[in-house]
């Protein structure tokens, strides 16, 4: 299932131009192979931000047993890679090196392991009720996806970094490969000691990705529908902090409860009545429906896209 595509950006010069068109090729293959898959779930430019550090994967992709990062390279030339983990790479019978895109999806790998740990209790359910789950001990794999005209030299490249680099016209067998996912009647003859998602699960973390792209990372956004009169004064959003808007749908109670996420996005769960309630709501300015809510570390945000006011919640 496709959640998010590319991202398509004004580029001007041939190199950006090139990278995007890797990125899109890659896009349509992870499309053509899983937009109707109900295990696979497919994340394209995805940007998040954590602990005031930002990353952006260009392809993501969550499955039944855990994840696949992957980063999109448009390379045209040769590409070699010596035993220490260096990169070169020839254009026009020149050779220079360049920054390891192993290394770069890692970092993004690591990060985002952080954000996920760290809401592991409002996304996983706990194991038979008792033991929080955790993200640690699932499937996490990164790939490489070059041009398929590219010249890839797999002689003198270590053997990790040649099962990591593929060509995106293998890059969907690659993948299911890696995933090896069983049809229903191998599930039944077969014994995969692979911890998994519930379906349940998995909805939750892909819901829980996606508001990550909704927060407001921007320092300032130009409205195509306000005249700019100066575009180098940044105005700021209208905030209103308040002492509680959030209160129990059935009792009332505005102090006694617990921040969840779940399928529906974040709740608040009463400590007296234990009833589930919504933290999305009206603007408290303008009475607009067009709302969403954002977390930033333990701080919820009200934000209204009409108006743009930003209420904090907690």
């Amino acid at each position: 299932m496709i959640l998010k595509d590319k991202t398509l950006q004004n580029t001007v010069s041939p190199t950006a131009k090139a990278g995007q068109k890797q990125e899109q090729d890659v896009a349509f293959f992870l499309r053509r192979a899983f937009k109707d898959h109900k295990e696979v779930y497919v994340i394209n430019d995805f940007k998040f931000t954590h602990n005031d550090e930002t990353a952006q994967i260009d392809h993501l992709i969550v499955y039944t047993f855990g994840f696949i990062l992957i980063e999109s390279k448009s390379i045209t030339g040769e590409v070699k890679v010596n035993g220490l983990g260096e990169w070169t790479r020839s254009y026009n019978n020149n050779w220079s090196g360049m920054a390891s895109p192993i290394k770069q999806v890692e970092l993004q790998q690591k990060l985002l392991k952080e954000l996920l740990h760290e809401n592991r209790e409002i996304i996983l359910s706990k194991l038979l009720g008792l033991k929080q789950q955790s993200f640690r001990f699932r499937c996490w794999d990164n790939l490489c996806a070059v041009s398929s005209n590219a010249v890839v030299d797999r002689d003198s490249m270590p053997k990790g970094v040649s099962k990591q680099l593929v060509k995106t016209e293998f890059l969907v067998e690659t993948i299911e490969k890696v995933m090896n996912l069983k049809t229903n009647i191998f599930k039944v003859l077969s014994i995969d000691t692979r911890p998994d998602f519930s379906e349940e699960e998995l909805k939750s973390i892909t819901s829980f990705l996606m508001n990550q792209l909704n927060d407001d990372n921007a320092s300032a956004i130009e409205s195509k529908d306000k005249k700019i009169v100066n575009k180098e004064e940044l105005v700021d959003k209208p905030k209103l902090v308040t002492d509680s808007l959030l209160q129990c749908k059935s009792c009332g109670e505005k102090s006694d409860y617990t921040a969840q996420y779940g399928r529906y996005g974040y709740f608040i769960k009463c400590n007296k009545c234990e009833t589930n309630t919504t933290m999305k709501m009206p603007c408290v300015s303008c009475g607009s429906k067009n709302t969403k809510v954002s977390k930033k570390k333990e701080t919820y945000t009200l934000n209204c896209g009409d108006c743009e006011l930003s209420a904090t919640l907690i």
